[in-house]
């Protein structure tokens, strides 16, 4: 039998339940979750894929339905949730995939309707920090980012190279990135990314330097309620971090404090960073999603995940200082076990 508990019971949805060399956030969303002190959560996984880890770490997701692909638009999307809905009266829903942010937000008030709340940013805002348009979005803030132009075309890499120079940084249309010294390089590239990410491409000037990222909440009014720095320590192939250290930084805090305000940014988000030699921070990716080490903010004192939560519930989340300095990740590799019922059961009927 369940232990009583004083605290009210609450349905939450999570998706990004991938947890490979290139995790999503879900997993570590779902962890800082568990941790919130003021609701007793089920909580209900969202996949897309019959192989996503999280869908079998049964300690974690207590049930799991699968979404159609983003691209199946929204009213395939709102059809889905509606069936969702009607079996487990989920109360707040957060996304956590760049990808299908586009449907999740126009479909706010729909699923407000169905009794689903969320806290996500506006359409203007995604639009705005877009990889396509963040050299804009540097201009109008005052922020420094590196040079960039989209590809839509691999006969377009000779003139990027030209324009921003050796090496030269390829990023896919929402995930993956490749540094590329020479033409060859840079050719094998593009037909990986778009064949994986479609076009157009981002060509960005290569920036060296040491890479942070921050992770942040903001409150929609201009305030970022979290700001947790971090710092790569190892990093793998896909430049993903496998092990960062929280850091004690007052100008990334700033600059963080800064992003919130200008953007009036509604949610979390992720800053990745490059400090160069001189010592100043440029920008080269804005994220408008929490980062798949968030869970680091929950153990260093600042759980963004639950005061999250607390923002779609329309609950008051005051501004958090102070938080554990030094503080470590390190991701590990593990095979979890499971039955091959249950992989069936989730590709045949959608949902275990």
């Amino acid at each position: 039998m369940p232990l009583p508990t004083s605290r009210p019971r609450l349905t939450v949805a999570v998706t990004g339940l991938n947890a490979t060399d290139s995790p999503g956030p879900g997993v570590a969303v779902i962890r800082a979750l568990r941790e919130s002190p003021d609701f007793e959560l089920r909580i209900i996984g969202l996949s897309y894929e019959a192989l996503e880890p999280g869908i079998y770490l049964r300690e974690l997701v207590d049930k799991t339905y699968q979404l159609p692909y983003p691209t199946a638009g929204t009213a395939a999307l709102l059809e889905r949730l509606r069936y969702i809905q009607e079996q487990e009266d989920v109360a707040v829903l957060i996304p956590n995939f760049d990808a299908e942010l586009f449907n999740f937000i126009k479909l706010e008030a729909p699923l407000r309707a169905l009794g689903i709340r969320t806290f996500l940013p506006t359409l203007a805002q995604l639009e705005a920090r877009d990889k396509l348009n963040l050299p804009a979005f540097g201009a109008a803030h005052g922020l420094r980012v590196p040079a960039s132009q989209p590809l839509f075309d691999i006969a377009e890499l000779p003139a990027a190279a030209e324009a921003l120079g050796w090496p030269l940084v390829l990023k896919g249309r929402y995930y993956d990135a490749a540094v590329v010294h020479s033409l060859a390089q840079a050719e094998q590239a593009f037909l990986r990314l778009s064949g994986q990410w479609g076009v157009p491409l981002i060509a960005q000037q290569f920036v060296a330097g040491q890479e942070i990222n921050i992770a942040g909440l903001g409150d929609g009014h201009g305030r970022a309620l979290s700001a947790v720095p971090m710092r790569k320590l190892t990093i793998t192939d896909k430049g993903k971090a496998w092990a960062g250290i929280t850091l004690e930084d007052e100008a990334l805090l700033a600059l963080a404090r800064r992003f919130a305000e200008a953007t009036k940014w509604r949610g979390g988000f992720e800053l990745e960073l490059l400090r160069t030699a001189a010592d100043e921070l440029v920008i080269l990716e804005i994220n408008p999603r929490f980062p798949a080490w968030v869970y680091l903010t929950a153990a260093a004192g600042q759980n963004q995940p639950a005061a999250l939560l607390r923002l779609a519930l329309s609950l008051p989340v005051p501004v958090m200082e102070g938080y554990a300095v030094g503080k470590m990740f390190v991701r590990y590799a593990w095979d979890l076990i499971t039955d091959h019922t249950a992989f069936q059961q989730v590709a045949a009927l959608g949902e275990l």
